[in-house]
């Protein structure tokens, strides 16, 4: 598995990873900066769509690590047909990103004569999903060496394992405009609002799994295990929402619990 993902990154060389700080582009980061050296490097899109603490382990492992990153706003709040949160919304917000990678690819291959590749950290399960992104990500020419080497999301937590990475083990966390309800439009003060909401919740019970849903002025909070949260816990959040001056109409705690997926409404 690793020997086989190893051929396919070193037929890649010289490359730009889009890392997000999640574990499948983390690990590949990793591997792709011990292999490649200064034939890698990482570009992370930073926006208030990304978790902070995605962002904070990337920087840090990067640094430990030593490869190169460059951060990037990709602009997609500048797009209405991203903030307009259609079903399609990650094609918009990818299309951005990949394009930007390419410019900057082809700016080092100017500079070296070398092609330059651009990859994801997309998997073989990812393939299975509703992702549009990797329509964007097939237009602008994009690999995917997990895909390339038939590594899902299992063997790429093994291989994270296998590797020493103390970050093998995190919980998913897709970006923050994942929260947000199909059609209700996204804006950086909810993303920021998310973001908050999320880091109060885990920080106030040390749950992992914590999703903090909007839907127009509404959130609703998602935990894993479901019903582990105190009653009160929904009036300090929103309280504290409005010391951020975020102003819900209405803050709410599920007792079912976390749903993969809910905000996402795919329409006709």
């Amino acid at each position: 598995m690793r020997d086989k993902l190893a051929a396919v990154l070193r037929a890649l060389r010289p490359c730009l990873l889009a890392v997000s700080g999640g574990v499948d582009s983390l690990t590949l980061a990793v591997l792709a900066a011990r292999l490649l050296g200064g034939d890698f490097a990482a570009v992370h899109a930073a926006g208030p769509a990304v978790p902070g603490e995605a962002g904070d382990r990337l920087r840090r492992v990067a640094g430990d690590e030593g490869f190169s990153l460059t951060v990037i706003d990709a602009g997609e709040l500048g797009d209405e047909n991203y903030i307009s949160n259609p079903v399609n919304r990650c094609y918009y917000c990818k299309n951005r990103l990949f394009a930007a990678l390419r410019r900057q690819a082809q700016t080092i291959a100017l500079a070296t004569g070398r092609t330059v590749a651009v990859v994801s950290g997309t998997n073989r399960d990812d393939l299975a999903d509703f992702r549009p992104g990797l329509t964007a990500a097939a237009e602008h020419g994009v690999r995917h060496p997990y895909v390339e080497a038939d590594m899902g999301k299992q063997e790429v937590r093994a291989l994270a394992r296998e590797l020493g990475l103390d970050f093998a083990g995190i919980p998913a966390s897709p970006c923050l405009a994942s929260r947000v309800y199909t059609g209700t439009k996204v804006t950086g003060e909810i993303l920021r609002a998310v973001d908050f909401a999320e880091t109060f919740v885990k920080r106030a019970t040390g749950l992992d799994v914590v999703r903090c849903r909007v839907r127009e002025n509404e959130m609703l909070v998602e935990t894993s295990p479901p019903g582990a949260l105190a009653a009160s816990l929904a009036a300090e959040l929103a309280a504290a929402l409005r010391g951020q001056g975020h102003d819900f109409q209405t803050v709410s705690l599920d007792p079912h619990g976390y749903t993969p997926g809910r905000a996402f409404v795919k329409t006709p």
